[in-house]
């Protein structure tokens, strides 16, 4: 089965690569990765390394527990609840009084 790195790893090896302070075989066994893969995410890096920088720049997504309408609506949902579990205890309580 073909072992999978993730984008920091990749990253972390290129950059290793373009500082020049080590060969490409030293990088390749401190990290246990083959030469070629050095030399290809290396090459990666630079004929793509551009496009991070190129990306448009928006606001941020706001995670639904951040959202202040998603918080709100949440807030009304456990209202709704409350009170209907406040009435059916005091529902409850009258019915044992009675017997």
């Amino acid at each position: 089965m073909r072992k999978r790195f993730s984008d920091d790893f990749k990253f972390k090896v290129a950059v290793e690569a373009l500082k020049n302070e080590e060969t490409a075989v030293e990088i390749a066994a401190r990290f246990e990765i083959s030469t070629s893969l050095v030399s290809k995410w290396k090459n990666e890096l630079l004929n793509n390394g551009s496009k991070v920088f190129s990306k448009k720049r928006g606001p941020k997504k706001v995670e639904p527990t951040n959202d202040p309408s998603y918080l709100l609506h949440e807030i009304g949902i456990l209202k709704v609840e409350r009170d209907f579990l406040a009435k059916k205890y005091e529902q409850m309580q009258l019915r044992k009084k009675e017997k």
